[in-house]
């Protein structure tokens, strides 16, 4: 079993248990919580290693729980589980510091990825040294060459992700079928070698604040 804890937060009490059970099932250690108040209510969280919350809670969303951690100097890294319209909400989390975030419905494989990633990554670190500085200088060099690959287009239809846009608004700027928007998407997520939206974001952020 992993000697890191993972936080659930979830408010809906099936899901909840089903991916705690997911969770340990897969040997780790698990911790649920009903809502985003009462993880902070548990703060220090010991020996986390990760939280998992959904976006839409009452009282505090997932992004304002994101926000309160940050205010409050809890450094460890978040995983947020999104429907399909919290896409904008999910880039705003991103752009706070949640490691990646999840599209419902998701598989078993892509939680347990998403969750190794951010374990083996760990908290953001408060500085770098030169050898960490270096290796995200040549990551973010490596994301604007394969930037000036995509079509004019394609790099419409990126920013409008990025800013967190929808499909249908996206196509109603770029006068174009939301269908179209999803192949543009697509063809752009290859070129990226993007795996997900969240690893695209992701990239596309770094060399924005580089």
């Amino acid at each position: 079993m992993s000697e890191a804890v993972v936080h659930v937060v979830d408010d809906d009490e099936s899901a909840r248990e089903s991916l705690a059970f997911l969770l340990e099932a897969a040997d780790f250690e698990v911790v649920s919580h009903a809502s985003a108040l009462a993880l902070l209510d548990a703060l220090p969280l010991d020996g986390a290693g990760c939280v998992i919350t959904d976006m839409r809670m009452p009282d505090m969303t997932g992004l304002e729980l994101v926000r309160e951690l940050n205010a409050r100097g809890c450094r460890v890294p978040i995983i947020m589980i999104t429907g399909h319209g919290d896409i904008p909400l999910a880039v705003e989390a991103m752009r706070a510091g949640v490691a990646d975030f999840i599209e419902k419905p998701f598989g078993e494989s892509r939680m347990i990825d998403a969750l190794n990633r951010a374990l083996e990554a760990g908290p953001p670190p408060l500085s770098q040294n030169k050898a960490a500085a270096a290796g995200a200088s040549d990551e973010a060099t490596l994301v604007r060459q394969r930037l000036e690959t995509l079509s004019e287009r394609e790099r419409q239809v990126l920013d409008g992700v990025v800013d967190g846009q929808p499909n249908k608004v996206i196509a109603r700027e770029l006068g174009i079928s939301p269908r179209t928007v999803e192949i543009y998407r697509a063809k752009l997520m290859a070129k990226m070698h993007a795996d997900n939206l969240a690893a695209l974001v992701r990239m596309t952020l770094s060399t924005r604040r580089g």
